[in-house]
């Protein structure tokens, strides 16, 4: 065994030294216990730490070892779950003061997949309330800072979970994404997050509220934890009508020597004809773009040709904020954030025609979309426009070298349309700015070809040899 850190190995390493019976679930939760210790007051990644819990499981997963009846590939590997779901015994805020002592009685899905995998649950991870933008600052917790630069946010939603990854507290974070809320965070932390295709993990309680935009899936630090995490969260469930019924299937990264990127067609976009984006992450991402033409892809640069969708992903998403928090927000205004009062009070302008409009334009982005990748493998772009900005409340950095963003998605653009199509999206580190801080790449691949993005995105990661690279904690 190398002198690695516990902490610092990913999951499918530390399964596989569970499994050889070279170390024990209770030494690899010990280590990262220390680390948590260590770090997380610098962080603040957790609203909840679980830690007597995660001492039971950790217990009985070495039990399970020693007898040689481990249940899965996540049995005894620590992993959080982030405070939007519920768990059963655990306090789930939402990051809301509306739930602050909320116990819930019955897990979520994806929680009761997680906690029946054998796996060590460390804690709940932070979120902005309910989940609403990408930061993660809220009235409940401590903001999560950026684990490269703490003076930076995170970005969110899923803000806690990708902390905690980059953090080395734990190799496997739950998150959510219904506009960027996975890749987001994952992108400003360097670490990886997968938004499988829409439906291949189901949603529920919550599906009514955020209906087809959102989708549940992995922080990681490699795209082969992603993998496994993913496998463990997948497959229908009747609670979740929109829940797919096809198998994931198999991640079998193939070896370097196969060149299984060769011939691949790849459209990269650095702006989809709408956005705006630094130079200095175009310059990064660019890059990675020209490492997988050396991998043997072809590789053209063009813009996918469709509209700009903010303007009527402005209108479904104000919308199902008002249905879904309005109420609450009229018995407590003072519990509710300013930019998310503003939104309700948004979404409850639109008619019901202006949102079946949105809906019919929506259905028109994913025929553009299905359409590109009748003649493309592909689409990659910049996963965020810009680095980590200042952690500080409100609605963050609102321009990009020196250009004012648009008021809504300008930081989200190339990751919200592919919650609107609901195609499997990807985002891998590929490098760090002069500043010491991460940039993410993402690659989208045709609906239900979740496996494909996960060995594609592999190859890249293999490829650019980032993995190793931490950031400069106690």
């Amino acid at each position: 065994m190398s002198d690695t850190e516990l902490w610092a190995r990913p999951a499918t390493e530390l399964a596989e030294l569970i499994r050889e019976k070279s170390v024990s679930p209770v030494e690899i939760l010990d280590s990262v216990l220390d680390r948590l210790d260590a770090v997380e007051p610098t962080v603040h990644a957790f609203i909840t730490v679980t830690d007597d819990l995660a001492r039971a499981e950790a217990a009985a997963a070495a039990e399970r070892a020693r007898r040689g009846e481990l249940i899965g590939p996540m049995d005894g590997i620590p992993y959080s779950i982030k405070d939007l779901e519920n768990t059963a015994g655990i306090r789930t805020t939402l990051g809301s003061m509306f739930f602050t002592d909320n116990v819930p009685d019955t897990d979520s899905v994806v929680a009761g997949r997680l906690r029946s995998s054998g796996g060590v649950l460390l804690g709940k991870t932070n979120t902005p309330h309910f989940g609403y933008k990408d930061m993660a600052d809220n009235l409940v917790a401590e903001t999560t800072v950026n684990p490269w630069d703490p003076t930076r946010t995170v970005g969110g939603s899923s803000g806690g979970a990708a902390a905690a990854v980059a953090a080395g507290l734990g190799p496997l974070a739950q998150g959510s994404d219904g506009a960027g809320s996975i890749r987001i965070p994952a992108a400003l932390c360097g670490v990886v997050g997968f938004k499988p295709s829409f439906g291949r993990i189901p949603v529920h309680p919550g599906r009514e509220y955020w209906s087809h935009r959102t989708h549940n899936g992995p922080l990681t630090r490699t795209v082969a934890d992603a993998a496994l995490m993913t496998a463990v969260m997948a497959g229908d469930d009747d609670r979740d009508a929109l829940s797919l019924t096809s198998e994931l299937g198999e991640f079998l990264p193939p070896p370097p020597s196969a060149h299984p990127l060769a011939g691949r067609k790849v459209r990269w976009s650095p702006d989809l004809g709408y956005g705006l984006v630094s130079a200095e992450v175009a310059r990064v991402v660019a890059g990675a773009v020209q490492g997988l033409a050396e991998l043997g892809c072809e590789v053209e640069e063009k813009v996918p040709g469709w509209e700009d969708p903010s303007s009527f992903h402005r209108v479904i998403y104000t919308s199902q904020i008002a249905a879904g928090i309005g109420p609450l927000a009229d018995r407590h205004p003072e519990w509710i954030e300013d930019t998310l009062m503003q939104l309700i009070s948004v979404g409850r302008s639109f008619s019901a025609v202006e949102l079946k409009t949105a809906e019919i334009q929506r259905g028109a982005l994913y025929n553009a979309a299905r359409s590109l990748f009748e003649e493309i493998d592909f689409l990659v772009t910049p996963a965020m426009p810009l680095v980590a900005w200042p952690a500080e409340p409100g609605p963050g950095l609102r321009e990009i070298d020196g250009t004012p963003l648009p008021p809504h998605m300008g930081r989200s653009y190339a990751v919200n349309p592919f919650n609107l199509t609901g195609q499997p999206a990807i985002t891998v580190p590929c490098g760090w700015t002069e500043a010491g801080l991460p940039v993410g790449v993402q690659i989208v691949g045709r609906r239900n070809s979740d496996i494909d993005v996960l060995e594609f995105a592999h190859v890249l990661e293999q490829h650019l040899a980032l993995t190793d690279r931490w950031p400069a904690l106690p």
